[in-house]
């Protein structure tokens, strides 16, 4: 059975935590933090075998498999190459990297070293994507032609979100939710991409962008870290349209038609958390000895990156980057 660490025991490393901990494809092994108190409360909590109290420590330890990077985006890259340079697996929680630059870096650094390395954007990897995905493929709401979506959370005042040295701000944390939904529905294919910021104390708080894709296909979406959004997403054929409960964990899928008129609902799986299934797809690359997982290829992973540095780059603001 591979063992799995993780590498940060914030909030988000305990969800991960949570997840693994009733999974039967892997064993929560290891758990590391900065300092070893807090890492050994993790491991008590959750029933982990081994607790660190630093990261070097943890990646040291031989029986790893695979680290799960649960750190600030402002760490994800130099805490990536650790991993991958002590020889671990590695699948990193989105926003994958600051930029692009440091994607293709740690992309490369993974191929040479044979390992796997992968995206945690659990979206990419949930059966929800299948279910819209076919839902549009029979053409059950026409020809697609255009969708909308919101994500947002209050998140003001959470230091990795206002700390512009955590790589902070509203589209790194949620707007490449947005980025990634948009381009699971209509593809590769984007032609354009407009954006404008709100910005607080140096970070963008509020993001709308607008992403155009061949044939006209349009994507109209706002993220926010300063206000409670419905996280909706609709996407608008000819014949109806599809209305998805919550898209960072589409908790229902309905189906209208042109008359507005709900037809069909459609249920997703039950779940330990959602994280599971990005976590099964590590499992299936490491033991098939692939270097990426199908549900988010390294050049998709790249492009989203790229996409966002444009973005970023639209608004003449440049994120500081950790040396």
């Amino acid at each position: 059975m591979i063992k799995m660490a993780i590498l940060g025991a914030g909030a988000i490393a305990n969800k991960m935590a949570a997840t693994i901990t009733k999974m039967d494809e892997v064993e929560a092994y290891a758990i590391a933090a900065r300092d070893l108190d807090r890492a050994q409360a993790f491991a008590e909590a959750y029933g982990f075998t081994k607790a660190y109290g630093s990261y070097e420590e943890m990646l040291a330890d031989e029986a790893v498999d695979l680290v799960y990077v649960a750190v600030p985006h402002s760490h994800h890259y130099k805490m990536t190459k650790l991993c991958l340079e002590a020889g671990k697996h590695v699948l990193c929680e989105k926003a994958f990297m600051v930029n692009a630059e440091q994607a293709r870096d740690v992309l490369d650094l993974a191929k040479s070293k044979k390992l796997l390395l992968t995206e945690a954007i659990w979206t990419r990897y949930m059966p929800s994507r299948k279910i819209i995905d076919d839902i549009i493929a029979r053409g059950e709401i026409g020809e697609v032609t255009s969708l909308t979506a919101n994500l947002g959370y209050e998140l003001s005042q959470i230091k990795r979100i206002w700390d512009p040295a955590l790589a902070g701000g509203a589209l790194l944390d949620v707007g490449v939710y947005l980025v990634n939904f948009a381009r699971m529905v209509f593809g590769e294919d984007m032609t354009s991409v407009s954006s404008y910021a709100v910005f607080k104390d140096g970070v963008d708080m509020i993001d709308s962008i607008v992403m155009t894709f061949e044939g006209g296909k349009t994507a109209t979406m706002q993220c926010n870290v300063n206000a409670v959004l419905n996280r909706t997403g609709c996407i608008f054929g000819t014949k109806g349209y599809l209305e998805i409960t919550n898209i960072n964990n589409p908790e229902e899928i309905k189906v209208y038609n042109e008359e507005y008129q709900a037809v069909r609902t459609y249920a997703v799986p039950e779940q330990i958390t959602g994280y599971e299934y990005e976590v099964e797809a590590c499992v299936r690359a490491i033991e098939s000895g692939s270097l990426e997982c199908p549900q988010m290829p390294h050049a998709e992973t790249i492009q989203v990156m790229e996409i966002m540095d444009g973005i970023r780059k639209s608004w003449g603001y440049e994120i500081p980057v950790l040396e």
